[in-house]
């Protein structure tokens, strides 16, 4: 098997000297989107991950730690072999980031079949929630369906009578808009899915405006969301169309987007601008760290960390146990304080947890987001039946 080329570790061989290569020392693969229109999404995992490290002294769990940092290419193909590799040639005791469902999935076999502990940290595939559940996968994210079920309360309590729905053609995709469908009642003019990484959004915009429906529904993460919200902005349609949306509007992509963002909503279940002490405390660090504000990626990947730190703590360091490492996981899991609030695993390891609603508004001549609604709050993904107690 020819692996990919491993990319450059840059925090943790800044934090540790050479005694951190001794025995017992506790290693990390990390793996994540770091090129191409989706790299802000990958950049700000890794960031969120090495802010809590260093926090933590450059150690997790009282035990020294390295990382191995990969770039999936967002190509399933690759991140499936960057999977084998952290498992088969790095041996690393814990594997963080997956990144996108698509990736997630076709290295999920592998990742079972070991034993290792793996965090998601940007995706919460429906198999994984249900049938294809294991005790070592767990998501530090959502499952994917969370944000857009709670987008589809929060317009269905709007009132609007026709939504029209749009997303990328991958697992994601499929789930977000499942989701939406779950809680919203009213009718769905059209489901429209495009291919992943697209650019150009004017023949689906034109088709939107044509169908005239009463609101929008999108799921377009990092560039793809920049494309699309700017495309729908140029063909004046923000400001006349409610657009209602997950993971498209966000710390990714506002300082791009701006005020082409104004008047959004977004579902999600976590923002820098929730008030709680934890969440505080983290983005002003993070903020003084990497002069940018943190999206939510950078906050799952930070609140991983902190579920590693105390699991590797509860282990005393020995992980060689893998089905023990993953019980200590778990239970790790409602013993961290959370920059999101309140957060558990549950059966099926999956978040329960509250998704927020916010606007963009102007304050002060800015775009900002405001919170306007708590549509669920410690919300149980709809497929955890299908996994039982594991």
């Amino acid at each position: 098997m020819t692996f990919p080329k491993i990319l450059p570790i840059v925090v943790t061989a800044a934090l540790m000297g050479a005694s951190s290569l001794a025995a017992g020392q506790v290693k990390i693969g990390l793996s994540a989107t770091l090129s191409g229109n989706q790299a802000m999404v990958g950049q700000d995992q890794v960031d969120g991950f090495q802010l809590a490290v260093e926090q933590f002294g450059g150690k997790l769990g009282g035990q020294q730690v390295s990382v191995v940092k990969e770039d999936d290419q967002l190509r399933p193909e690759v991140g499936s072999q960057i999977f084998r590799k952290f498992i088969d040639k790095d041996k690393v005791d814990a594997i963080v980031g997956l990144g996108y469902s698509n990736v997630f999935m076709a290295g999920l076999k592998s990742i079972v079949e070991s034993g290792t502990v793996a965090l998601a940290t940007t995706a919460g595939p429906s198999p994984v929630a249900g049938a294809s559940c294991a005790p070592n996968v767990f998501s530090m994210a959502w499952q994917n369906d969370g944000s857009a079920e709670a987008m589809g309360k929060f317009v269905q309590e709007k009132g609007h009578k026709k939504v029209y729905l749009m997303a990328p053609n991958y697992q994601a995709g499929k789930d977000m808009l499942a989701g939406f469908k779950r809680y919203y009642k009213g009718e769905v003019v059209d489901e429209v899915y495009t291919q992943v990484g697209q650019a150009d959004y004017s023949a689906e915009i034109a088709q939107l405006q044509a169908a005239k429906p009463d609101a929008v529904f999108v799921f377009y993460s990092g560039g793809m969301g920049i494309n699309f919200v700017k495309q729908l902005n140029q063909a004046g349609l923000l400001g006349k169309l409610p657009m209602y949306s997950v993971y498209t509007v966000d710390a990714t992509t506002m300082p791009a987007l701006r005020d082409a963002a104004v008047g959004s909503v977004t579902g999600i279940m976590w923002d820098a601008a929730l008030d709680n002490a934890p969440n505080k405390k983290f983005v002003t660090a993070f903020e003084a760290k990497y002069k940018r504000t943190p999206s939510q990626y950078a906050a799952t990947a930070f609140d991983a960390a902190q579920v590693l730190d105390v699991a590797i703590r509860k282990m005393n360091g020995k992980l060689a146990d893998k089905k023990a490492f993953a019980a200590a996981v778990k239970a790790a899991g409602s013993e961290i304080k959370s920059v999101r609030g309140p957060f558990k695993f549950n059966v099926n390891n999956m978040p329960i947890q509250n998704y927020y609603a916010f606007q963009v508004v102007k304050a002060a001549g800015q775009p900002v987001m405001k919170l306007i609604g708590t549509p669920m709050t410690e919300h149980k993904d709809a497929y955890y039946a299908r996994c039982g107690a594991k």
